[in-house]
């Protein structure tokens, strides 16, 4: 596939999720975003795609050929199928880990600005502070594997990735009129084992887990939910939490767009906030996403 195929497909994606979030009511519905949100999300795309991918994909490149220029295209010959299970490893499973370590204090200044919008859409898909993709394994490891030779299987992996990682988190809940289906059910219990979904997906976002429906000490995966299933991090109810977001948000007002989007860099000055050095997850409630983070069950 084409890099100038790859682009189109994404851009099909984009706009066929939008087109079903607003054809369906449910972006009008439940897009509750306001003028801080919208900056976040647009300049974290923009960041996404103009800095911290070119700067990944560019340095490891740089990198190999100083270190080991006799390896580049040394794998090309491999079949497009083994191709793809490495990518699966190195790519979608460290983002799997990269994700369930963000969950934990260290990290999670990183990644909570994912967590603060207070609606699921396609719009916050890439919705996280700027190191968290800087410094996300899996970009480098796909950068490694370029310069290998993956090049030929790379731009269909990354459009199934994004596929469905646009898809878990779209407003339109795509998986909820399949579970109605009785003779889907053996397929959609497979698919819901597989890929991540909407259901399995907006639970990983809920405020809280007291419903039996959140699970945001679980459900990590991207486009694999097989690794919560292998890992023992999975919680499936086919439902959807009443709420998602933050607590702390809800209680002291939202932080700052750019504190989220350049912590450690700019700081927080919000009461109970974990955008500041030494400051620390909101822990009031038994139930709160970030009491399970600070006492080492949130991973």
């Amino acid at each position: 596939m084409s890099p100038m195929l790859q682009n189109v497909l994404v851009l099909a994606l984009i706009l066929g999720y939008g087109l079903m979030e607003f054809a369906t009511r449910r972006y009008q519905a439940t897009v509750n975003a306001n003028g801080n949100d919208t900056k976040l999300e647009l300049l974290m795309f923009v960041s996404l795609i103009a800095v911290a991918q070119p700067v990944a994909l560019l340095g490891t490149d740089a990198l190999c050929t100083w270190l080991v220029p006799g390896q580049r295209g040394a794998w090309a010959d491999l079949p497009w199928w083994s191709m793809v299970a490495i990518f699966l490893v190195a790519d979608d499973m460290t983002q799997y880990w990269w994700h369930r370590l963000s969950h934990t204090p260290l990290l999670w200044p990183l990644h909570r600005a994912h967590h603060s919008a207070k609606y699921m859409s396609i719009r916050i898909t890439y919705r996280n502070n700027f190191f968290y993709y800087l410094l996300m394994p899996g970009i480098w490891a796909g950068g490694v594997l370029l310069f290998l030779g993956f090049g030929k299987v790379y731009a269909a992996y990354i459009v199934v990735k994004i596929a469905v990682i646009l898809g878990a988190h779209c407003a339109w809940r795509w998986d909820e009129p399949l579970y109605r289906i009785r003779a889907l059910r053996p397929l959609m219990w497979v698919v819901e084992r597989t890929i991540s979904t909407p259901a399995t997906h907006w639970a990983h976002h809920a405020l809280t887990n007291a419903d039996g429906i959140g699970h945001y000490k679980g459900n990590f995966g991207n486009l694999l939910f097989f690794w919560d299933v292998l890992f023992g991090t999975a919680h499936i109810t086919r439902k959807y939490p009443a709420a998602v977001g933050l607590e702390d948000d809800r209680l002291f007002g939202e932080e700052h767009w750019a504190d989220q989007m350049f912590y450690p860099l700019s700081h927080s000055t919000r009461e109970h906030t974990a955008l500041r050095p030494g400051g620390r997850p909101y822990e009031s409630s038994a139930d709160a996403p970030l009491t399970a983070s600070a006492n080492g069950s949130g991973a």
